[in-house]
């Protein structure tokens, strides 16, 4: 028996990607370099030293990759604006040729009857603001608003939602704290003052946008709740110290004005003391808030690891992605209802959430059949319908990712897309995975056996 499970009416269906992980010519027309371009270059940093210089080509075939989206029914696109293509040196001059891209993206979305949404940092800061500090100096958040106000003035009557800033918690932890994501620092001292700067600029960013446009805008961020592995106080402690760190830590300070009490606790002498008038910044309203989901961390008590105490254990009745993440759907229902219950009563967007499994490097003649991925999808979207049918005010849904692309410091050695990439000729194929979603979208809904 065939049970089909719907979704409200304007439900938005739409697919992601990050400027970096698939544009390529990172140097063209008069672009600058980003902290991923001197990252990905820099031996050892990247898996098979893979870099971004061709990534996916989309520079290059933009209109196809348009195309494509609109063969697919997709209703929205997220995209991200590369910082310094835009601003070769991140404040200053403004390249014209680097903002036509994304200006000529825009229209082309829109002919195609596809909704933009535009994302103006997915973690590729501008090098040259790198060298001033980056976001461990208190101008990167007039920086940021500078660069904000630019970009909304040129697209602001076209792109249809805003997104300031992707995952604050990956950019301070990957990239501060231990290192394996740009700028590749190892510093415990510096993840929460780049933290405090990341969500100023992101208040700064929106009251920029605001100067400009109507649109809604808001934030994204990672979130994972925390699961306990036993009973043990000890687990449950950690549990505790590991969500404060990584979900309180964010949504505190945006919806409550402050820290969670736990982080002096956690980063001990590492901790700053902040400035009262900040959080009046980074509470600046947002119209909606952006969740990127993939797994829940399974958690137990680790004295030895840095900050939270705590460490990710596996499940060994789990399935598990070739990123080595539990598949677990509920988890997204989860967190949709606390964040709805104890947070705000704001629109929700998934702004991301998909998995990686193993596909082969060259599409065979028949195309991609991906069973684990239109599994890993379908559940994750009944996840979503609970979600709503609990309180959530969930409003769409952005499939991780359009297409396989660059995944950061693993290169090319993961595929997330829906849609195969031959990185050897560039040619496209659409995966089962993406048929499949695209009767979701032409469905408004998913068919479960």
């Amino acid at each position: 028996m065939t049970t089909h499970i719907s979704f409200p009416d304007g439900f938005l269906w739409g697919a992601a990607t990050a400027a970096y992980q698939i544009e390529g010519s990172p140097l063209a027309d008069g672009a600058g370099p980003s902290i991923w371009h001197r990252f990905s270059h820099t031996p050892g940093m990247v898996k098979n030293g893979d870099t971004g210089d061709l990534a996916c080509d989309h520079y290059r075939r933009r209109r196809d990759d348009v195309a494509l989206m609109h063969e697919l029914g997709l209703e929205a696109y997220r995209f991200s604006v590369a910082w310094g293509r835009v601003m070769p040196d991140g404040t200053g001059a403004v390249n014209q040729r680097g903002l036509d891209f994304y200006r000529a993206l825009v229209d082309e979305l829109l002919e195609a009857g596809i909704q933009p949404m535009a994302t103006l940092y997915h973690w590729d800061l501008p090098a040259a603001l790198d060298d001033r500090g980056g976001w461990l100096s208190r101008d990167v958040a007039s920086w940021f608003a500078d660069y904000a106000q630019i970009v909304t003035r040129a697209l602001g009557d076209r792109v249809a939602m805003w997104v300031t800033i992707n995952e604050p918690w990956v950019i301070a932890t990957g990239g501060y704290i231990h290192g394996g994501l740009a700028p590749g620092h190892r510093n415990v001292f510096e993840g929460p003052i780049a933290t405090h700067n990341i969500l100023r600029a992101h208040g700064a960013g929106i009251r920029a946008l605001r100067s400009e446009t109507r649109a809604p805008a808001g934030i994204v961020l990672n979130l994972e709740p925390k699961y306990a592995a036993t009973d043990d106080e000890a687990d449950l402690a950690a549990v505790r110290r590991a969500d404060a760190f990584m979900n309180r830590q964010y949504l505190d300070p945006l919806f409550r004005g402050a820290y969670p009490d736990e982080m002096g606790e956690l980063f001990s002498e590492a901790w700053p003391s902040h400035q009262a008038a900040d959080f009046d910044l980074i509470a600046t309203p947002i119209d909606f808030l952006g969740v990127n989901y993939y797994s829940r961390g399974l958690t137990a008590n680790d004295s030895s690891a840095p900050v939270e105490r705590a460490s990710r254990v596996k499940n060994r009745t789990s399935a598990y992605t070739e990123m080595g993440w539990e598949v677990f759907p509920r988890g997204l229902s989860d967190i949709l209802v606390r964040v709805a219950t104890d947070y705000t009563k704001l629109p929700l967007y998934i702004t991301e959430n998909g998995a990686a499994f193993y596909d082969p490097p060259v599409a065979p003649f028949e195309g991609i059949d991906d069973p684990l991925r239109t599994g890993y999808l379908r559940d994750h979207l009944v996840a979503v319908g609970d979600a709503i049918a609990r309180g959530a005010d969930v409003r769409g849904y952005f499939v991780w990712s359009l297409m396989d692309n660059f995944e950061w410091s693993e290169g090319f050695a993961k595929r997330f897309g829906i849609v195969h990439v031959d990185y050897a000729t560039m040619q496209r194929t659409v995966k089962r995975s993406g048929r499949w979603y695209a009767e979701v979208v032409r469905r408004n809904g998913v068919e479960m056996d």
